[in-house]
């Protein structure tokens, strides 16, 4: 007589310690489990509507100054260190750690219009309406628990013109600022080592392309995107808009792309090797986008608004994924990622600055391996579910101010009022008398070389 035995080793099921979880051995077949999908849309489900419980954007605000905040600027070197300057001219060195002010630097006699750090995070460079442009020792350490004042720059330079804004190229000693013109600095130099011009526009914002230094863009009032190159003698490109940039920010895990903040609410993805279209239009604003930052992934980035609120974008993305507002916060006139992207801040007209959750639920502090793995399947769930409707409707969710949300349906009305009027335009006119133009292209008059 045959007799079968199912025999199992004791090693495969046994714990090695008393701490370590009983090994549980499954079927993935799913004839065995007609039910998986059921129940992972609930937990979909679920997930999505505690995302939403636990939602906690705001840690904090840094006051401090007595005036609005009027630009900002990272320290490559420091982690948790972030630079202010406001429209009295005082200059503020932040600790996002206990948020409180470590240093400050007096010396301006206007708005400070522009802070950048020179990349190995030693030199601050600041610029304002008094026609200077000086350099400052930044502190190496944040131990000391009193503020460290700092009334002696390192370095002052008097010029013609009032300055708007100020960046650093990477790896090197050069710095440009923005006002009637472009120049050019040298940390060595008391006068400008280059001078660019195109037209009489004032330069609004400038920033230098951080995967090739020499390629530098820049914003200007007469409603125009312009591209330098350093080892050129005259701009490269330029690009007239129907309204005004405010802002300029390039892709860092692209190089090649840049989005501009605009005046029309929306926010335009530009690649500079072509700059007749737009690769995409952010749109969610309903007043003017004052200021924009990438995120250090380059999948993301934050922008702050005329309409008090500040929204977070994906790259490709036509609307924010996520926005933040509170009830005391004012115009929003800079923002900024932090170094690790874990972080926004954002400087407001009410002489704030606010730290906020990069991804609103997201739980601070050292998560256990458990913790962690069911947080990455429960956004894996998600995922694989958002195209449903009640997941896409609890996920796409935001509550919004009364004033923003009545604007947003305006804006709506007049965008959905034009198109019909383009639509019956074309209908009662000759075949092929009229064009229609994309989109992307809408908001471009033409492209200079």
């Amino acid at each position: 007589m045959k007799v079968k035995v199912i025999s199992r080793s004791t090693d495969d099921f046994t714990r090695e310690r008393s701490q370590d979880l009983h090994k549980v051995f499954r079927n993935y077949d799913p004839n065995l489990r007609t039910q998986e999908k059921a129940i992972e849309y609930t937990r979909a489900l679920n997930a999505a509507k505690l995302e939403k419980i636990f939602a906690r954007p705001l840690i904090g605000a840094m006051d401090g100054h007595i005036d609005a905040i009027s630009c900002m600027a990272k320290n490559p070197n420091h982690l948790k260190g972030i630079f202010s300057g406001s429209m009295d001219g005082d200059i503020r060195l932040w600790d996002m750690a206990t948020r409180r002010t470590t240093c400050r630097f007096n010396g301006h006699q206007g708005p400070v219009r522009g802070l950048t750090v020179s990349t190995d995070g030693n030199v601050l460079v600041s610029c304002g309406n008094d026609c200077s442009v000086k350099l400052w020792k930044v502190p190496s350490t944040f131990e000391s628990s009193d503020t460290v004042e700092d009334d002696e720059p390192l370095a002052n330079y008097v010029w013609k013109y009032a300055f708007r804004a100020v960046d650093h190229q990477w790896e090197s000693n050069i710095f440009a600022t923005g006002g009637a013109q472009v120049d050019i600095w040298d940390h060595n130099r008391s006068n400008p080592v280059n001078i660019f011009e195109w037209g009489t526009a004032t330069i609004v914002s400038l920033r230098f392309n951080p995967g090739e230094p020499n390629v530098l863009a820049t914003s200007a009032s007469d409603r125009s995107i312009t591209l330098y190159d350093l080892r050129m003698s005259s701009p490269a490109r330029k690009v007239i808009m129907k309204t005004k940039t405010n802002a300029i920010c390039w892709n860092p895990m692209e190089p090649m792309n840049f989005t501009a903040a605009n005046e029309d609410c929306n926010c335009y993805s530009y690649d500079a090797r072509k700059l007749d279209e737009a690769k995409c239009v952010h749109q969610d604003h309903v007043s003017a986008v004052m200021d924009i930052d990438y995120s250090p992934t380059g999948r993301e980035f934050v922008t702050g608004s005329y309409d008090r609120t500040v929204r977070i974008f994906r790259y490709n993305g036509g609307h924010s994924r996520e926005i933040y507002h509170t009830k005391r916060m004012q115009r929003v006139f800079c923002v900024k990622y932090s170094c690790d992207g874990t972080y926004v801040i954002s400087g407001s007209d009410d002489t704030n600055l606010r730290l906020w959750k990069a991804n609103a639920s997201e739980q601070l502090g050292v998560l256990l391996p458990r913790e962690r793995k069911k947080q990455e399947y429960l956004d894996a769930v998600k995922n694989r579910y958002k195209h449903l409707p009640d997941v896409k409707r609890i996920v796409r969710h935001r509550h919004l101010p009364k004033p923003i949300y009545k604007a947003a349906g305006l804006r709506r009305t007049m965008v959905e009022a034009e198109r019909r009027k383009d639509e019956r335009r074309r209908a009662h006119s000759a075949p092929g008398s009229t064009s229609v133009q994309p989109f992307r292209k809408r908001r471009i008059i033409q492209e200079i070389e």
